[in-house]
């Protein structure tokens, strides 16, 4: 198993990425069933933002009173709707969330390393961030007409998710980034032996 170095100790991780509304989330499920310990980039992002977070405190702070809803929480279409327009604004809330994402993906890395365990860093934007290290990139693939009507259906503007898939990486580049890649163009039914093949590749890479 491929080990990535966390302070003295390896602990072994892999890289789970894909466009948005490309059933990412879905595959990560499949492979914590399998015993993958997956650490979610963006379930930590949503705890950072809750109301009484020092993170939630600086948004309001930068975006003002608009980006924040009922109860206190973040209006997150609110926010959207501002940064995914303005280059300059999606810089500061990156600067705002990711420094503080990293740390805390980090320390949970740390608290496994030198275990058994398989790791795997569920990042939205792994391969555009270059923040983590890991011993191999799953990509979970669909073609850019079927995320977007994935997105389009769940209720996002056509133009919102064109704004947001620019953001990241294209398509080509990251499958040409990709160690295994995971096809979820088609029915739910076909993912589970795609992922079986992905965690056998896993359990299959070398120590180093």
């Amino acid at each position: 198993m491929t080990t990535v170095c966390v302070g003295s100790e390896p602990v072994r991780t892999v890289g789970l990425t894909g466009a948005i509304g490309s059933g990412k989330s879905t595959v990560a499920r499949l492979l914590a069933e399998r015993g993958a310990v997956v650490l979610d980039a963006d379930a930590v992002t949503r705890d950072l933002q809750r109301p009484g977070q020092p993170v939630h405190r600086r948004i309001v702070q930068r975006f003002g009173p608009e980006v924040v809803g009922p109860g206190g929480a973040l209006d997150r279409p609110a926010l959207a709707g501002i940064v995914f327009s303005d280059g300059a604004a999606l810089a500061d809330l990156e600067a705002l969330v990711h420094p503080e994402v990293h740390a805390v993906m980090d320390e949970r890395l740390a608290a496994l390393a030198g275990t058994e365990a398989v790791v795997v860093l569920d990042v939205p934007l792994l391969l555009e961030s270059g923040d983590y290290e890991v011993g191999g990139v799953v990509v979970v693939d669909c073609p850019t007409e079927v995320v977007m009507r994935r997105l389009v259906e769940r209720g996002m503007a056509e133009a919102d998710a064109r704004a947001r898939l620019a953001r990241q990486v294209s398509r080509e580049e990251r499958l040409a980034r990709s160690d295994v890649v995971i096809d979820n163009s088609g029915a739910l039914d076909a993912l589970g032996p795609q992922v079986a093949g992905a965690w056998t590749w896993i359990q299959s890479l070398p120590e180093r």
